[in-house]
């Protein structure tokens, strides 16, 4: 590349930083907070800081408050209220979401037979991470916060395959089985005690930049149980509480409660060769 074309190259970089609507923090930043936040709630593992005293235990908060401040601030300017007052808020709502994450934990350790325990669901499990870190994700961005939620949720979309949009409304007791390759929309709105397997979509019927606004994406309600890589489509789809969508079905139209849906196989023998 000769020289001008170096420049110009280098100009039109610059030109379009400037652009940029938003700063924000670092993906490893962002991830650094996730797993100290969970690490902090859940002391589990050995490489945790073990909480044997109330000093330890506000040394650790104190450190995640600067944490979180620290990823607001680039985005000060785009904040609907001052960094530090939505770190507060965030805060004082964490209590909360601990309770919510302890009910998703023992829905998962009551409802698979696999597991050994709540620690190991804690500590272990993909579908724990991605709903822990969804949770998180839709607190920040009920507070007005811009981009991290999302880029939250897509961190842990990358270690987990499980894909939640930190708008979705999720209930309490939610089971993500396996997870690999789940897909919870923006709108989605999910009720209590609700258990998810590998694969599922719960999605839009199709895609336009016109429809940002609207519900695209399916209710499911309480206690429904949805079968690996079944997928259910559509902003006005809602699957009636204490219904079971089995493996690989395709929904796009409302069902009533207690419903059982299947997808149908088809078996051939092939006729013997002689």
């Amino acid at each position: 590349m000769n020289q001008e074309n170096k420049e110009n190259f280098f100009r039109r970089i610059t030109e379009q930083n400037q652009s940029y609507r938003y700063r924000i923090p670092s993906k490893a930043q962002t991830g650094r907070f996730l797993h100290d936040l969970i690490d902090f709630l859940f002391p589990i593992s050995q490489d945790c800081t073990q909480y044997d005293n109330a000093d330890k235990i506000f040394h650790s908060y104190e450190g995640l408050n600067n944490q979180l401040g620290c990823l607001l601030k680039p985005l000060e300017a785009s904040l609907p209220k001052e960094s530090v007052q939505i770190t507060e808020d965030f805060f004082a709502q964490l209590p909360a979401i601990f309770e919510l994450l302890l009910q998703d934990a023992q829905a998962i350790t009551e409802n698979d037979p696999a597991s050994v325990g709540v620690e190991e669901v804690i500590a272990v499990y993909p579908g724990f991470l991605a709903i822990a870190t969804y949770r998180i994700a839709h607190l920040l961005g009920n507070l007005g916060v811009p981009l991290i939620p999302r880029m939250l949720t897509e961190y842990a979309h990358g270690l987990t395959g499980i894909d939640i949009h930190p708008n979705a409304q999720i209930g309490h007791s939610f089971f993500i089985d396996h997870g690999t390759g789940v897909v919870i929309g923006e709108t989605t709105i999910i009720g209590n005690h609700v258990m998810i397997y590998q694969g599922v979509t719960l999605g839009a019927t199709h895609v336009a930049k016109s429809l940002a606004a609207q519900k695209r994406h399916p209710t499911i309600e309480d206690g429904v149980v949805i079968y690996a890589n079944a997928t259910i489509l559509g902003g006005k789809t809602v699957i009636g509480h204490d219904s079971i969508i089995g493996g690989n079905a395709w929904l796009t139209k409302s069902i009533p409660p207690y419903s059982q849906v299947f997808h149908q196989s088809s078996i051939e023998v092939k006729p013997q060769i002689a």
